[in-house]
C-alpha cells in the first residue's frame, strides 16, 4: 500500500473526498452537485467550460447527501431536501448564487421534488402528508400547494411535461401487488382547487396500459415536444425502453431483449439514453430512435450512469454527463460525446493518499444454488428449490490466510456491480477478504429472477448468499474457514440477522446494521410507502399472512444466534425504524444473552443519524465500530497489525 505507516487508515477512507448527485443546468453549462471535500457535505457548482467549482452553501444542506439536486428553471438557483439529522422527513428548499437559502415547500411526511416548470411557473413533487405517497404541485409566485393525486398505492415519477400541460406518473390500480403501470393526466383540470376524488386526481388520468398485468412500467422522461413518452417496462422479462407516442397512441420498444435496461432520458429529438446491466456491469446505452442502432458508451467497464429520471444529464451540443466508476477507481464527473464516443473529466476522482492499485478488485464468480446449503438451517426448514446461477463478486484481501466477510445487499431490488464500495475497500484494506452475492430476488436479471423473492425473504435468498459463502471457502484454500463473519445493512441487515438464526453454524460473528428483524413491526413503523410498495408487494399484510411474518421474523429464532453479534442502528432512521434494533436487544436480554464487549452481542444506537449517512464523521464512527467488533471477535489479521 502506497500510504506511510503513519497514515490512518480509517480515518484516510472516511475522508476521501466523494461528489454525489450531479445535474447539469438548463443550458448544460454548470453542474450542480454535492461535494465533501471541506470535509462536510456542501453544494457546489461546476463549471464545464473552466472545471472552477464554486461553494454555494456553508452548512444549510444536510450532512447526509443521500437525496439529490434539481436547477431551477432559470439556472440560477438550485432546489435540495432538507430533514432534521437524517430522518428522511424532507423539506424543499432553495439556494441561489450568493448563497440566500430559502423554503420553498414545507409539509408533514417525505417530500421529494420529481419536476420543474420549464416557465419557473411551479414545481411538481410526491408527498406523503396524507399518509400515502401522492402529487402535488407548488406554484411559485403564489406559495399555493395543490394536490394531484389521491391514491390507495404510492405514486412514483411525476414528469411535468416541458409545455406545463400534463404530468406522467406510476402507480398501481390493480388487485395485483407486482403490478405498476405509466399514467398521464391534465395538470391543469388538477389546479382547480377542488379536491380530487379517491383514486385520480379530477383531471382524467389515463393509463396508458403499455404492459401486462402484473408487470412494472412508468415513465422516465418526456420527448422536447410534450408529444412522446420515453418509458420502462418488464413484460417480457428483462427490462426494455420504449418511445411512447401520444397522439398515435402506440409504443415503440428499443433494443433486442438481451439484456436488462431501463430508460433514463431523452438527450435531444433523435436519441435515448438507457441503462444497461449484465452480469455486475452497468453501461450507459445510446439509442437512436428512428432507426432503433444501439451502442454502449466507450467506457471502462464497471459502473457507469447518465444519471436518473429527476436529474439532467444534457449538457447540449450532443454531450451528456457520466459518473464512471470501478471497483477500484472512485467516481469521476464525464463530459461525453455521443457524436464521437470521446469524453473528457469534468472532475477527478480524489483516492487521497491512496493509489487505484492499492484497492483490492472484484472477482465475478458464479454458483449453482437450489437454495438450500449444506450447512444444518436451523430456524426453518426449506426443501431445495428451483436450481439457479448465481452471481457474485469477491475482493481479495491479500492476506494469508485471509477471513471472509459475507456481505449481502440491502434494497432487496438491488444489486452489487463493479463499482467503488468504500465500506468493501475499508475491510480489505484491514485484511478482511468480502463476498457479495447477488442472490434470486436481486435486479439486472430481468423479472422473473426479481419475482423470486415474492413471499420467500428468508428462503431461497438466504440459502443462496450461505451457499456461495461454502462453495468461496471451500474452493479457496486461501480464506480462514475458522472466521467467516456476516454483515449487512437495510436488507442486508435482515440477511445479517437471518443468517446468524439459520445457518449458524456457518458463521463466527455477525454485524446487522440498520436492519430488519421483527416484520411486524416494521410493517407498522416503517413510512406509508414503503408499507404498501416493500411490505405489502413481498409479503402481504400481517393480517393476511400472520405466520409468514412471525416465521420469516430474525427475531423470533434469537435463541440460534451461537456468535458474538453486534447490532448498530440510526436513532432518527425512518425507513427500518430504530425499535428492530431494540426489539432484538430485548428479546436477546430475555433469552439470557449478555450484552457487553466480551459477551454474547454489542449494541449501538448512532445519534443524529438517519438509514446509514455519507457524512466523514459518521461513516468514520462506523468504521471505526466496525473494525473494533471484528478486531476483538475475529482476531485483527497481520495487515491490519502492521498498520
Amino acid at each position: 500500500m502506497s500510504p506511510t505507516a503513519e497514515v490512518d487508515v480509517l480515518e484516510a477512507l472516511a475522508g476521501l473526498p466523494t461528489a454525489a448527485h450531479p445535474t447539469a443546468s438548463p443550458g448544460g453549462d454548470e453542474i450542480a452537485l454535492y461535494y465533501d471535500a471541506t470535509g462536510r457535505n456542501e453544494l457546489h457548482v461546476l463549471d464545464t467550460e473552466t472545471g472552477d467549482l464554486d461553494q454555494w452553501s456553508d452548512g444549510e444542506v444536510p450532512r447526509d447527501a443521500r437525496w439529490f439536486l434539481k436547477w431551477g428553471a432559470d439556472g440560477d438557483r438550485v432546489f435540495f431536501h432538507r430533514d432534521e439529522d437524517g430522518d428522511e422527513q424532507n423539506d424543499i428548499y432553495a439556494i441561489d448564487r450568493d448563497g440566500a437559502v430559502e423554503p420553498v415547500v414545507e409539509m408533514d411526511g417525505q417530500c421529494m421534488l420529481t419536476s420543474v416548470a420549464e416557465d419557473g411557473s411551479r414545481i411538481v413533487f410526491g408527498s406523503s402528508r396524507d399518509g400515502q405517497m401522492n402529487v402535488y404541485a407548488r406554484d411559485l409566485a403564489t406559495g399555493e400547494t395543490t394536490k394531484l393525486t389521491d391514491y390507495d398505492r404510492a405514486v412514483w415519477g411525476a414528469h411535468l411535461s416541458p409545455d406545463g400541460e400534463r404530468i406522467a406518473y406510476a402507480t398501481n390500480e390493480t388487485d395485483d401487488f407486482d403490478n405498476q403501470d405509466a399514467y398521464i393526466a391534465s395538470v391543469e383540470q388538477c389546479s382547480t382547487g377542488s379536491p380530487p376524488p379517491a383514486g385520480g386526481d379530477g383531471s382524467n388520468p389515463r393509463n396508458l396500459e403499455l404492459g401486462e398485468v402484473g408487470a412494472e412500467c412508468g415513465p422516465a422522461d418526456w420527448g422536447p415536444e410534450s408529444e412522446r413518452l420515453l418509458v420502462s417496462d418488464n413484460t417480457p422479462d428483462l427490462g426494455r425502453a420504449g418511445v411512447y407516442d401520444l397522439a398515435a397512441d402506440e409504443v415503440t420498444w428499443l433494443g433486442d431483449g438481451r439484456y436488462d435496461e431501463s430508460a433514463v432520458a431523452f438527450v435531444d429529438g433523435e436519441r435515448v439514453l438507457a441503462s444497461r446491466d449484465r452480469e455486475a456491469v452497468t453501461m450507459p446505452v445510446v439509442y437512436d430512435v428512428d432507426s432503433g442502432e444501439r451502442r454502449e458508451l466507450d467506457l471502462p467497464e464497471g459502473v457507469a450512469s447518465t444519471g436518473w429520471s429527476y436529474t439532467s444529464a444534457d449538457l447540449g451540443d450532443g454531450r451528456v454527463l457520466v459518473e464512471h466508476t470501478t471497483a477500484t477507481r472512485r467516481t469521476e464527473l464525464l463530459a461525453y460525446d455521443l457524436d464521437d464516443d470521446s469524453y473528457e473529466t469534468l472532475l477527478a476522482a480524489d483516492h487521497g493518499p491512496f493509489e487505484p492499485a492499492d484497492f483490492a478488485d472484484a472477482e465475478y464468480l458464479t454458483v449453482d444454488s437450489d437454495g438450500v446449503p449444506e450447512t444444518p438451517q436451523r430456524a426453518v426448514e426449506h426443501d431445495p428449490y428451483d436450481e439457479l446461477e448465481i452471481g457474485a463478486l469477491l475482493y481479495d484481501s491479500g492476506e494469508r490466510p485471509s477471513p471472509l466477510i459475507v456481505n449481502p445487499h440491502g434494497g432487496p431490488m438491488a444489486r452489487d456491480a463493479k463499482s467503488f464500495d468504500i465500506y468493501t475497500q475499508v475491510l480489505a484494506m484491514r485484511g478482511y477478504s468480502v463476498l457479495q452475492v447477488n442472490y434470486r430476488g436481486s435486479t439486472g436479471r430481468g423479472r422473473e429472477f426479481k419475482e423470486r423473492l415474492l413471499d420467500d425473504w428468508g428462503g431461497a435468498e438466504q440459502g443462496d448468499v450461505a451457499t456461495a459463502a461454502e462453495r468461496v471457502v471451500a474452493d479457496r484454500d486461501w480464506i480462514d474457514d475458522d472466521r467467516v463473519v456476516v454483515f449487512g445493512g437495510s436488507y442486508g441487515g435482515y440477511s445479517a440477522y437471518w443468517q446468524s438464526v439459520q445457518y449458524p453454524d456457518l458463521y463466527d460473528a455477525g454485524v446487522a446494521w440498520i436492519g430488519l428483524s421483527d416484520l411486524e413491526d416494521m410493517y407498522e413503523n416503517t413510512m406509508p410507502h414503503y408499507r404498501t410498495e416493500l411490505m405489502e408487494k413481498y409479503l402481504g399484510t400481517p393480517d393476511e399472512n400472520p405466520e409468514l411474518y412471525e416465521e420469516r421474523s430474525p427475531v423470533t429464532h434469537v435463541e440460534n444466534v451461537d456468535a458474538p453479534l453486534l447490532i448498530v442502528h440510526g436513532v432518527n432512521d425512518r425507513r427500518v425504524p430504530v425499535s428492530q434494533a431494540r426489539i432484538v436487544r430485548e428479546a436477546l436480554e430475555d433469552a439470557g444473552y449478555d450484552e457487553c464487549t466480551e459477551g454474547d452481542f454489542e449494541y449501538e444506537e448512532l445519534g443524529e443519524e438517519g438509514h446509514a449517512s455519507s457524512d466523514q464523521a459518521q461513516k468514520l464512527r462506523l468504521f471505526r465500530l466496525l473494525d473494533d467488533f471484528l478486531d476483538r471477535r475475529v482476531g485483527a489479521p497481520a495487515a491490519a497489525e502492521a498498520d
